[in-house]
């Protein structure tokens, strides 16, 4: 059992907006709404990180660009330009999209080298990088291997799903990542945790970050349930 304080809790959100409707303003609002409630970071679609970067600069909300988004079928040297770019325009964290065709093809070798030469320009960068898998669309056996590798290559994050496909994050799941690779390799799970019972279970299962574009709603539900009357632990 861990005790955290809200602000703790808030400090595992990716406070996220993916839409590819979402304008300049609609950024501009996610940005200020980070800094509010003091989520870890804002997550945004690479285009935008030239909105967000320079809103989040001198706090300590880190500006997240998705790369590769939501399919992972672009060359390893795209993938790399992509995340090149978003960091010049102001990210700080990488999260990108395994080339999931491989993995179902078990060419563990490319998958190795996508993961190893993203992380190494985020490494170069100073900036957080987090593996999205896509669960959903692998076996318990697959999802095994890229926590191997993971292991080997040590990004910051191994995240289970893109939230835009019909199945999310899931607590076995969550479980099975953290058991498998190093403490200096964390969890992020994300894709329908929409509900503080989601979110506290996703934690006690082993997730150190979460996405959600619910982060607000979570939070002030945390805040309710377990806050109201001047506690300043929740011990799960």
């Amino acid at each position: 059992m861990k005790k955290y304080t809200l602000d703790q809790l808030a400090r595992m959100i990716d406070h996220t907006i993916l839409k590819a409707e979402a304008v300049d303003a609609d950024i501009a609002r996610l940005c200020e709404e980070a800094k509010k409630y003091h989520f870890a970071s804002a997550c945004f679609n690479p285009v935008k990180a030239s909105v967000a970067g320079p809103l989040l600069k001198g706090t300590d909300i880190m500006a997240c660009s998705v790369v590769g988004f939501p399919l992972g079928q672009n060359t390893i040297e795209v993938k790399i330009f992509e995340t090149e770019d978003a960091l010049k325009n102001g990210a700080t964290e990488i999260d990108y999209v395994i080339n999931v065709a491989k993995a179902k093809e078990g060419d563990w070798d490319y998958l190795k080298r996508e993961m190893a030469e993203i992380v190494a320009v985020c490494n170069q960068a100073g900036a957080l990088s987090k593996v999205i898998f896509e669960n959903c669309y692998l076996t318990k056996e697959e999802i095994a291997k890229m926590c191997e590798i993971a292991s080997e290559v040590k990004p910051s994050f191994v995240k289970t799903s893109t939230g835009t496909t019909s199945s999310g994050a899931t607590v076995e799941d969550v479980a099975m990542m953290a058991e498998l690779t190093p403490d200096e390799v964390e969890v992020k799970a994300s894709g329908g945790v929409r509900t503080a019972d989601t979110f506290l279970e996703m934690l006690k299962a082993g997730a150190t970050r979460v996405g959600a574009s619910a982060g607000i709603a979570i939070i002030e539900e945390l805040k309710e349930r377990y806050f109201a009357n001047g506690e300043e632990y929740l011990e799960i």
